[in-house]
């Protein structure tokens, strides 16, 4: 007489919580390539990458789940259980750290290594023309008093070197960091201050943010003043004071290629 050996099902929740983990990642996927390849606009792209991080959240609540019905009842599904939370921790991974960000760091979208003369933005037609039109919004003076809290070690950099020279070494160091330059004024004129526009991209959607950097001769130096904006969202995360920091280090390496 044959015995019929029945195996144990599935648990709903993990088959459940490890379609909604790969359902998460395709959407997260599809929301940076649609932003990075300009496909759709910053709004709906983080639209989409909101829905993936529920589903993300869904699918550990339901793995979770599972987790107790295979305990309590015997049922399979460990494997499939333990799948979807991988997943799921691939897609919340990145925001849980922009969330841990948020809490650390004030709200600023705005940093400056002068917070009391920030760089101007150009408003040239080249200048708009390589920023879309978009001119970034001045901030009020009380908002950058957090900066100096928040950053102390975000300051000028004085180099002693000529403004000529300097204004080279500065478009060399944004060619270096892959910088879009939108426009660019060597020093001269009564104040011989010059300038350089350019555009940066986030390193994971393709973000858009604004620089500016002056160059303004001293007695015996010449000044460098930075300043990064964010075109999305009030909060950078410390995005812009980062991307400040490369800079002056990029500035140094360039001093001492001279």
């Amino acid at each position: 007489m044959r015995r019929l050996i029945l195996e144990e099902p599935n648990s709903a929740s993990a088959i459940w919580a490890r379609r909604l983990a790969v359902f998460a990642i395709a959407l997260a996927g599809m929301a940076v390539i649609l932003v990075r390849t300009r496909a759709a606009d910053a709004t709906a792209g983080l639209s989409v990458l909101g829905a993936a991080i529920f589903l993300a959240c869904a699918s550990l609540l339901l793995a979770g789940a599972a987790a107790v019905t295979i305990w309590r009842m015997g049922l399979r599904g460990v494997g499939i259980a333990v799948a979807a939370v991988f997943l799921a921790l691939i897609v919340l991974a990145y925001p849980g750290w922009l969330a841990v960000q948020a809490v650390r760091l004030p709200v600023l979208n705005d940093i400056s290594t002068d917070i009391n003369d920030p760089p101007a933005f150009a408003r040239s037609a080249r200048a708009l023309r390589g920023r879309g039109g978009f001119v970034p919004p001045d901030v009020p003076a009380e908002r950058r008093l957090a900066q100096r809290r928040a950053y102390p070690t975000i300051q000028p950099i004085n180099i002693d070197l000529e403004p000529e020279e300097v204004y080279q070494l500065v478009l060399r160091a944004a060619a270096a960091l892959h910088w879009q330059v939108v426009d660019q004024v060597p020093p001269g004129g009564r104040a011989g201050i010059g300038r350089v526009d350019a555009v940066d991209r986030s390193v994971i959607m393709g973000l858009p943010d604004d620089i500016t950097v002056r160059i303004r001769p001293l007695a015996a130096q010449t000044r460098i003043d930075i300043r990064s904006a964010s075109r999305v969202g009030r909060h950078d995360f410390g995005a812009n004071a980062s991307r400040i920091q490369r800079f002056s280090q990029e500035m140094q390496t360039q001093l001492d290629a001279r």
